[in-house]
């Protein structure tokens, strides 16, 4: 089983243990970080139940990609077809209006999400990996984060631009950039991308990305 068959479980017990939130077989990131959700192959009652611990009674479990069915009362709030996707080597230099974002650019990372809503984004979600990003005078108006890490594999996620300054390639420029930065630091990447994103599965297949196998993003209201 290679570590892209479970990015979440992956990521949590190993690059990002550090973060985790654990109970018995079961982990998740802190509400600030992340939503994401592991659970074991073969989860049972006891998993279950403590994972509704970890969550919270109302709390979001977001499974992700995990296989495993919750109990009959938790209420299902999404399920979204997608598509896990590799990158390819990188190729050439990486535009010099990239820079590397830092805690004093927080702010502006998450006032760029919420208006964007490239997915889930939260105050700290910028500490599970590098972000890169593009500014326009001193505003950001585009970025690109790294998110899960399962073993040498790094995902790219939080994708978007400013309204203003789309058309300009920008989604390009920084995933190539992050595909760069992930490869000079000894590892491949990788990245998500729900079926209704035509526009995003578009970029990535003219980038070079290609699928790895079809998912189902699913997300659960624990009772309570």
């Amino acid at each position: 089983m290679s570590e892209l068959d479970d990015p979440v479980g992956a990521s949590l017990h190993g690059a990002h243990a550090g973060l985790a939130r654990r109970t018995g077989r079961v982990a998740t990131y802190p509400a600030d970080v992340a939503t994401f959700c592991a659970v074991p192959a073969d989860p049972g009652p006891d998993d279950w139940a403590d994972l509704a611990a970890l969550v919270g009674p109302g709390g979001l479990a977001d499974l992700f990609t995990a296989p495993g069915t919750p109990p009959a009362d938790w209420d299902p709030v999404f399920a979204m077809p997608g598509r896990q996707l590799v990158a390819p080597a990188p190729t050439g230099d990486v535009d010099p209006r990239v820079v590397e974002l830092g805690r004093d650019d927080d702010a502006a990372m998450l006032d760029l999400a919420t208006r964007t809503r490239p997915g889930p984004f939260f105050t700290r979600t910028a500490r599970l990996g590098t972000f890169l990003g593009v500014r326009d005078g001193d505003a950001l108006v585009a970025m690109a984060g790294q998110r899960l890490h399962p073993g040498g594999w790094v995902e790219i996620s939080a994708v978007c631009t400013d309204e203003r300054a789309r058309g300009r390639g920008l989604a390009a420029v920084l995933v190539a950039a992050q595909v760069a930065r992930t490869a000079a630091d000894g590892g491949r990447a990788f990245l998500h991308v729900v079926d209704t994103n035509a526009g995003a599965r578009a970029l990535y297949a003219r980038l070079g990305f290609t699928e790895r196998r079809p998912v189902v993003f699913r997300g659960f209201r624990v009772p309570g």
